[in-house]
């Protein structure tokens, strides 16, 4: 069961291909991007999102590719509602994880493992763009067309492991993140492109029942 569910963390979390017009930031610019992210963050008390899921494994010559929607509550109830080709949710809530494998349901208490906790605060940092934390990451910034992109390595030597990078990429204007990466410790990765935000609607706590 536990390596199910780290596999299926893994797998919500995504790539975003850096080009060639990657260019890193200044001192100035880096302090004035986390200003305007961590100023937008704080402003979000909803969020729901549809995503498509791109996952990349070294072996398959196509990506499998999946869709559903994302919705995030402060503090930190969040639910992935997979849709497509399948029905599949996992809700983060009250220390938990509720798994809903096509009505098959199952939990796990976070507190059982450090590493549950730690990706469950990865996820929604990333989901609400708050995540700027030396002490956790190395933290690198660099500008793209229309974007933002900064990358974060793990220091913690468990996490580490299973996480080798991550990178977060922001729309320019809004501040507020479109696409997340996950390098794996292997060369696998997977690739969620977020659509149709809408931020801070009102949504019910009984969205987050499994």
């Amino acid at each position: 069961m536990r390596t199910k569910i780290y596999l299926f963390l893994f797998l919500i979390l995504s790539v975003f291909n850096v080009s060639a017009q990657e260019q890193k930031m200044t001192a100035s610019e880096i302090a004035q991007f986390k200003e305007e992210v961590n100023l937008v963050s704080k402003k979000i008390k909803t969020l729901s999102t549809d995503f498509v899921q791109y996952k990349h494994l070294d072996f398959l010559s196509k990506d499998i590719e999946t869709s559903g929607k994302m919705v995030f509550k402060e503090p930190s109830l969040l639910q992935w509602q997979y849709k497509k080709p399948y029905n599949y949710s996992i809700t983060f809530k009250n220390g938990k994880i509720l798994i809903n494998d096509e009505g098959k349901k199952s939990a796990v208490d976070m507190g059982d493992s450090k590493i549950f906790a730690r990706i469950n605060k990865l996820i929604v940092g990333s989901v609400s763009g708050n995540m700027f934390d030396d002490k956790e990451f190395t933290i690198s910034y660099f500008k793209l067309k229309g974007q933002n992109l900064a990358k974060f390595i793990p220091k913690d030597a468990a996490l580490k492991k299973y996480i080798k990078q991550i990178e977060l990429t922001f729309d320019k204007e809004e501040a507020t993140v479109v696409q997340v990466k996950l390098l794996e410790s292997s060369e696998d990765y997977t690739r969620i492109v977020l659509k149709n935000k809408v931020i801070n609607a009102k949504i019910d706590d009984s969205v987050f029942t499994n």
